[in-house]
């Protein structure tokens, strides 16, 4: 048995003096008792650093004969001299009290103890990492199935819809072949729209797993950007009758953001807005200049609401309400306005009533 030390030190160029004047001690003293010093650099032994809770460098710890101390600070060659002559005398004790000397010192214990922390975190990692992986390929499974069922019915529908334009061409023009071929046009284009939206989404879905969002700031200026988006959206108010309220302020500033990602997050919401506002029902739009860096934009419906202990998990991946289940979409619309919001250093939230409508909140950086 021998007294047994580790000495922690650091990078810096004084821990190298340290070491040798700890070393130069223990040669001398060494002769009267039996003694291991082993010197770690805590850049390579962090595992060792945790598991004895270091806190300063350098440190000299004697981990046997037990119980284990600590001694640190820049005085350690005064602090051995203080403490080797009781060391010595609690290492006679416990030599005379063993039967036989152990092979294994508790140095040698406390590194292999150490080790398997260090494996067990790096199998944890592994196993986190593998998680995510299968996460990402099922998720990829299930976009894919879903995408194929999901476009086939607005597919279907684009393609009688263009069948009937061809076979109304051909036949007499009147006021009712006219109304027709409007009313044809108008459904041609909606469900390309839905097409065009399913797969802007399954996209943005597909970037934001497999890395951060490419992020491009300039000026935007949200009423004009409101004003261009709305087009799409007239024959879809007309033909449910919506009353469409807008609030924009003619003094609201510019906002610095993503123009491209920000018209994703309005169009997801206004999506979202017509999808669940029945006929006859109210969307309000308004922009509220909050602060003088925060510019708040907010979507109303008077839909059917959202359950109080959803209203959080509604912005999770892949969620969906149970009434949602036989519509059209994958859950990942509310996920991805989330993500698109936090990389612009925003928040968005909803308030929602039952069978009263929801409103769903978000803000953005006012531009500099």
């Amino acid at each position: 048995m021998s007294i047994e030390l580790l000495l922690f030190i650091d990078e810096r160029p004084r821990s190298n003096k340290c070491v040798k004047l700890i070393q130069d001690y223990i040669e001398f003293i060494k002769k009267s008792c039996p003694c291991q010093l082993e010197v770690i650099e805590i850049h390579e032994q962090p595992h060792l650093v945790e598991h004895f809770r270091l806190v300063a460098t350098p440190t000299l710890i004697k981990v046997s004969p037990g119980p284990k101390q600590t001694l640190a600070g820049s005085n350690l060659i005064n602090q051995l001299e203080r403490w080797w002559p009781q060391w010595k005398i609690l290492l006679e004790e416990k030599y005379s009290d063993c039967e036989t000397k152990e092979d294994t010192t508790t140095i040698g214990l406390i590194k292999y103890s150490a080790e398997l922390i260090r494996l067990s975190d790096e199998v944890f990692r592994l196993k986190k990492e593998k998680k995510n992986l299968l996460d990402q390929l099922n998720f990829k499974d299930q976009v894919l199935a879903m995408l194929a069922h999901d476009l086939r019915s607005p597919l279907t529908a684009t393609s009688i819809a263009i069948d009937t334009l061809a076979i109304v061409q051909d036949k007499e023009v009147n006021e009712s072949c006219t109304k027709l071929k409007k009313q044809l046009f108008f459904q041609t284009y909606n469900q390309l729209q839905i097409m065009n939206r399913l797969i802007t989404d399954i996209l943005q879905a597909s970037k934001s797993m497999n890395g951060e969002l490419k992020v491009e700031r300039t000026e935007v200026f949200l009423s004009r950007l409101f004003k261009e988006i709305f087009k799409q959206y007239i024959n879809s108010l007309k033909e449910k009758s919506i009353n469409f309220i807008e609030d924009i302020p003619e003094d609201i500033p510019a906002v610095y953001a993503d123009e491209e990602l920000i018209r994703q997050v309005i169009i997801n919401l206004l999506d979202n807005a017509v999808k669940y506002t029945p006929k006859n029902g109210t969307i309000t739009l308004s922009i509220l200049h909050r602060t003088s860096q925060k510019i708040q934009v907010s979507i109303s419906d008077t839909g059917p609401g959202i359950p109080k202990e959803k209203k959080e998990r509604i912005f999770e991946g892949h969620f969906r309400l149970q009434r949602d289940l036989k519509k059209e979409g994958y859950g990942l619309g509310l996920s991805l306005c989330r993500k698109i919001i936090r990389v612009h250093y925003g928040q968005i939230w909803v308030d929602s009533m039952l069978k009263q409508g929801s409103c769903f909140h978000f803000t953005l950086p006012v531009y500099r």
